[in-house]
C-alpha cells in the first residue's frame, strides 16, 4: 500500500511539474507574450545575443558593430500590412521626440521573412521611417539564430502561392551599449511613453 501511495504521489508531482514548465514555455514564447523571460536567480532578462546579418546596404554586420550605441530592436517583415509599419512609425516618432539624444540610439529592423526581404527590398522599405533605421536580413538560419537570441516567435501563416502573412512577436526591445536588455515596449505603446522610457535609460 505504501509503495502504491508513493508511486501515485510521484506521478502527481511529475504531472504538476510538467504543467508548470508547459505554462511557462507558452507564456514566454507565444506571439503576444507580455515580455522577456528572466533567469530566476539573477532577474536578468534572457534577451539579446550574437548575430551576423546583412544590412540594407549589403554590408555584413554583427552585434559587435553596434557596441557603444543604445539599440531599439524590432523583428518584423516588409510585407506586413499593419503591425510592423505601425511599430516602426512609433519608433520614428519616439526618436523624433528625443531630439539630439536620438543620436545615441541605433534603431534596427530585423526581418523574419528573409525569403522575400532582400537587401534591395529592405533598402526601399526602411527609407519610409527614421533616418538612421537599419534594416537587417540574412539566410533563414541566420535570422532564426537572431530571433532565438531575442526570444522572438515567428511562423508563416495563410499561405496562398507566394503570398503569405507571418505571425510574429511584436515587441520593441531597448538594449544598452553593451548589448544588455533594458526594457521592452509591447505593441500599441504610445511614442511619448517610449521616448520617456528611453530618455530615462540614457546615461
Amino acid at each position: 500500500m505504501k509503495r502504491r501511495y508513493l508511486t501515485v504521489t510521484l506521478a502527481l508531482a511529475a504531472m504538476a511539474l510538467f504543467t508548470v514548465i508547459a505554462i511557462d514555455y507558452v507564456r514566454t514564447n507565444r506571439p503576444d507574450a507580455a515580455g522577456p523571460a528572466t533567469v530566476r536567480t539573477t532577474g536578468k532578462a534572457l534577451v539579446g545575443g550574437a548575430f551576423s546579418l546583412v544590412d540594407h546596404t549589403g554590408r555584413r554586420v554583427t552585434d559587435a558593430d553596434y557596441r557603444g550605441k543604445y539599440l531599439l530592436v524590432f523583428f518584423g517583415y516588409t510585407y506586413c500590412p499593419d503591425v510592423c509599419p505601425a511599430e516602426l512609425q512609433v519608433m520614428t516618432l519616439a526618436l523624433d521626440l528625443l531630439g539630439d539624444k536620438a543620436d545615441r540610439i541605433q534603431p534596427l529592423f530585423i526581418t523574419i521573412d528573409p525569403q522575400r526581404d532582400t537587401v534591395d527590398r529592405m533598402k526601399d522599405y526602411v527609407g519610409n521611417f527614421y533616418k538612421t533605421l537599419v534594416g537587417l536580413t540574412g539566410t533563414p538560419e541566420e535570422i532564426a539564430k537572431a530571433a532565438k537570441a531575442y526570444r522572438v516567435y515567428y511562423k508563416k501563416a495563410e499561405v496562398e502561392d507566394d503570398d503569405y502573412l507571418m505571425d510574429h512577436t511584436s515587441i520593441v526591445y531597448l538594449m544598452d551599449p553593451e548589448g544588455e536588455f533594458i526594457a521592452h515596449f509591447p505593441y500599441g505603446v504610445r511614442p511619448e511613453k517610449m521616448a520617456a522610457r528611453i530618455a530615462t535609460a540614457l546615461k
